[in-house]
């Protein structure tokens, strides 16, 4: 679970942009777009293959 707690005099639009990004690090936005319809086994299978390829290719 992503906490904020504001810095010094920190805005509310600051906060949040901040709480945004440290979502976005987390991986919390994609997982929730990944989870918000539904994925066939054999499209989660070729996902994960073209992230298993794309961190060999990285190495």
């Amino acid at each position: 679970m992503v906490k904020i707690k504001p810095r010094g005099m920190e805005s509310v639009q600051q906060m949040l942009k901040r709480f945004k990004r440290l979502c976005q690090r987390e991986g919390l936005t994609r997982d929730m777009k990944r989870t918000s319809y539904y994925e066939k086994p054999s499209e989660k299978k070729r996902r994960k293959s073209r992230k298993a390829l794309r961190r060999a290719a990285m190495e």
